[in-house]
């Protein structure tokens, strides 16, 4: 069963072209790491996949719903982790967590428990009662991470999820969404311009220039080479 679907997506602004007939599919509880430098295009399939933009030039299809189609079916089924931060930084974590539950129509104890659930998966059960404030960055990544899952999303957005983060933090945050992929079932898409943060089993699409350049297994993609060089021979940047 497919996950997360996108076929010969196009967006532009104005005279600019932003996706030039991208397409891929994602197998539903795989992880896909969707690598490209600044202005590849990242975000702007994300605004799409989230509907914060619409075009009639291409088709996107979430966990089996039509996004123009039927779009409040599709967009339930996903989770989000924006790159800037939507938390309320005035309130607790579990109080962030709660009233993201309420505008899913959640409440009670069937909202508790999906907090309690959601803390756990990322191991934030301890800080529950603290201030998002007082929270280092990555403690708040897995804040919203967490409250993505509230709603027992299928497939799990995330846009460039650990910039600002140091490395220890990184690696923590892309092996606890590896373990909801595996885990969970959860299908990933991953958008990152560090190849570092990509294993040799992810699945790996390379955007350039609004265009698909690269779509396969990671290790069977870069072959014998590192997968920075890699990259930069696809993408032809230069070090």
């Amino acid at each position: 069963m497919t996950g997360l679907k996108v076929e010969n997506l196009s967006y532009s602004y104005g005279s600019k072209t932003a996706l030039d007939g991208v397409g891929f599919s994602i197998e539903q509880g795989a992880f896909c790491a969707l690598l490209g430098p600044n202005g590849a295009g990242k975000s702007t399939l994300f605004s799409l996949l989230t509907r914060l933009f619409a075009t009639t030039q291409g088709r996107i299809e979430i966990a089996g719903h039509d996004l123009a189609r039927d779009p409040r079916k599709a967009l339930a089924r996903i989770g989000v982790v924006f790159q800037q931060s939507t938390l309320d930084l005035d309130l607790s974590v579990y109080r962030n967590l709660s009233y993201f539950a309420a505008l899913h129509g959640l409440a009670g104890r069937e909202a508790d428990r999906r907090i309690d659930v959601a803390l756990e998966q990322l191991n934030m059960a301890e800080r529950a009662h603290e201030r998002a404030r007082d929270l280092n960055g990555g403690h708040r990544r897995r804040t919203e991470i967490a409250r993505s899952l509230i709603h027992d999303p299928a497939v799990l957005l995330l846009d460039e999820p650990t910039v600002g983060l140091d490395a220890a933090a990184r690696r923590s945050i892309t092996d606890h969404v590896h373990d909801l992929s595996q885990h969970q079932g959860l299908t990933v898409l991953w958008a990152t311009h560090l190849s570092d943060e990509v294993r040799d089993d992810d699945r790996l699409v390379i955007l350039h220039h609004g265009r698909k350049l690269a779509d396969g297994v990671c290790a069977d993609l870069r072959s014998d080479q590192p997968l920075s060089e890699f990259f930069l021979d696809v993408t032809g940047a230069t070090a």
